[in-house]
């Protein structure tokens, strides 16, 4: 007897009946990230090199010695083994435990304003910057990925709330939302 099992997101109920054609702010919810949690404890210059090899990953800043590294999930188990591989990295793998929310468009830092304590202008939160913060009231860590775009990477079981709070902050603005497209 083969045992099959169906994955279904967090979000699957909350996405439903949502238009299917994006408005100009748009939230993608990222089906099946690779969320990899990295405590570096030595060579730092190690780690962004064999980071550096995978270009469907990017390391998040957390805090000292501390990355999200987050990503497609081509190639996660070789990241995770060449990754350990590294002396003084500890790396845990994350992914079934977080959702990932990409929030962009013209509005976007209108509608995080209602929802973050941070000043997100791009001169004190440029480009490829992230921190951990609290977002609708739940922890989460921010990251600015594009001029008018950024990742929110909430714990799975807040990602309901923290979704339809977005909803509600940026209705003013037509935000719409969808799983991100493979």
């Amino acid at each position: 007897m083969t045992l099959h099992l169906l994955h279904r997101h967090v979000l699957e109920d909350h996405l439903a009946g949502f238009e299917t054609s994006p408005n100009p702010n748009h939230v993608s919810v990222v089906r099946r990230p690779v969320i990899l949690s990295v405590l570096a404890h030595g060579d730092l210059e190690a780690f962004a090199g064999r980071l550096a090899a995978f270009s469907t990953m990017s390391a998040r800043f957390c805090g000292p010695g501390e990355w999200l590294v987050v990503g497609s999930a081509a190639g996660a188990d070789e990241l995770t083994d060449r990754l350990g591989e590294v002396a003084g990295l500890s790396v845990c793998d994350q992914s079934d435990g977080k959702v990932v929310m990409a929030i962009s468009g013209p509005s976007v830092r209108k509608i995080l304003a209602k929802c973050v304590a941070v000043d997100l202008h791009q001169d004190v939160f440029a480009e490829g910057e992230g921190a951990n913060m609290l977002c609708c009231h739940v922890a989460c860590h921010l990251a600015r990925t594009g001029a008018d775009a950024f990742e929110i990477i909430v714990p799975r079981s807040f990602a309901g709330s923290v979704f339809e709070e977005l909803m509600e902050m940026g209705r003013e603005y037509a935000l719409t939302a969808s799983f991100a497209q493979s």
